[in-house]
């Protein structure tokens, strides 16, 4: 797995202060998309344990309130395979903090219905997500006033909560 960015004191990316991770490939190539250049799954550098530890390390100042996973797509299956090692150590080390991860699959359709039946990394992967940001950034629908989002088809949801109730879960309406 490649990573475009690594961003700490992010506050753009979810609630608080959080490091953000940008990972590299994406298959949806939104038009529109604020981060063409990500989509490139061997853009930028090679995700590494010294990546990891760059990244717990960024996590344990008292101010972090949690971790994002962004990009490109983070649940595209080679990044799920190279984000694991990465969500247990940060669930371990810090189990208090919020995990955040936006994707442009459908949290219900794409994820649960597909992902989930056909990889075993995806629920895994989804055992340690707090919110999913869902859905493709659309530019008809784009909306600046949006909290945490880039377009008003897209869904911020509360992973546990819907797993439990069978039923989405929303974070925001």
């Amino acid at each position: 797995m490649h990573y475009a960015e690594i961003k700490t004191c992010d506050i753009a990316n979810g609630p608080g202060v959080r490091t953000s991770l940008f990972v590299s490939g994406c298959t949806h190539r939104c038009k529109g998309c604020f981060n063409e250049i990500a989509w490139d799954f061997n853009y930028g550098r090679e995700f590494t344990e010294a990546t990891i530890k760059e990244i717990i390390d960024s996590l344990a100042p008292d101010y972090v309130t949690g971790l994002t996973l962004l990009g490109g797509e983070p649940f595209e299956h080679s990044n799920q395979q190279g984000l694991l090692p990465l969500l247990r150590e940060v669930r371990k080390t810090y189990p208090d903090l919020s995990i955040w991860c936006f994707t442009g699959y459908l949290f219900d359709k794409d994820i649960l219905e597909h992902m989930c039946k056909e990889w075993d990394e995806t629920e895994e992967m989804l055992s340690y997500i707090d919110v999913i940001v869902d859905g493709e950034f659309e530019e008809d629908k784009k909306d600046m006033m949006l909290k945490f989002k880039g377009s008003w088809n897209q869904r911020t949801i509360l992973v546990r909560e819907s797993l439990e109730s069978g039923k989405i879960v929303l974070l925001y309406e």
